[in-house]
């Protein structure tokens, strides 16, 4: 069959090839919201490249959540909804700036049992891993979980990831948990933020519009020069 994607069509597939799982009405928000009937155009583009082989849906949601056609997650996984939570942080990011470098399900270490931050992204002019907690964790096993940050700050191996940039010196990323439980995890070493959402990051940090410049980057010897730069 020979047909012919328009650029709106690769982006979507490609969007959704990387956050694994999106609904529908996330993609009205994302592509279609311009338009005179926003979800009548998102449904019948989906219908489209799902009939084409280039998607995959379930609808054990609603609205419908779409997959990358070599999925391999189950259309009744709650994986799905791992996906989805991350997409709604990015969502959020959205709503203020854009995010650059999106990496879903990042694994800096490129080895089993090293960290693995739901999403890395460079927002606002800092970068960060962004841990979504949907379940409690106790405390003890996010203690051990901000010890691996450490472990992988410790061993430099982070100053060479392809997103650090070339002109500047290496910056080791700040840690957003974001979780409804604030715990007692800390670190000598590295940022950690403890956030409901990136809504709240936001008004948190709102204040730092009426300082100055200087006062807006704080660097530390031991974060290798850590950027909140976030207004």
């Amino acid at each position: 069959m020979s047909f012919r994607l328009s650029q709106r069509d690769k982006d979507i597939i490609a969007f959704i090839n990387q956050f694994r799982a999106v609904d529908r009405d996330s993609l009205v928000e994302l592509f279609f919201k311009q338009l005179k009937s926003p979800v009548n155009a998102c449904n019948s583009v989906m219908l489209r490249l799902y009939r084409l082989g280039l998607i995959e849906r379930t609808q054990q949601y609603s609205p419908t959540v779409y997959l990358p056609v070599d999925a391999k997650i189950k259309k009744n996984s709650q994986k799905i909804l791992h996906f989805l939570s991350i997409l709604d942080v990015y969502k959020q990011m959205c709503t203020y700036s854009t995010p650059k470098q999106v990496i879903v399900e990042d694994k800096p270490t490129g080895r089993k049992g090293g960290i693995e931050p739901d999403l890395f992204c460079i927002f606002k002019g800092s970068p960060f891993w962004i841990e979504i907690q949907r379940n409690q964790y106790s405390e003890q096993k996010m203690q051990d979980k901000i010890n691996l940050y450490e472990e992988f700050f410790f061993s430099d191996e982070w100053k060479t990831l392809q997103w650090q940039p070339e002109d500047r010196v290496a910056i080791f990323p700040s840690v957003i948990l974001i979780t409804h439980i604030r715990y007692a995890a800390t670190s000598d070493h590295i940022r950690i933020i403890q956030v409901a959402s990136i809504y709240e990051l936001m008004e948190k940090y709102k204040g730092s519009s009426k300082q100055t410049k200087e006062a807006r980057v704080r660097p530390s010897p031991s974060s290798g020069g850590i950027k909140i730069n976030l207004t």
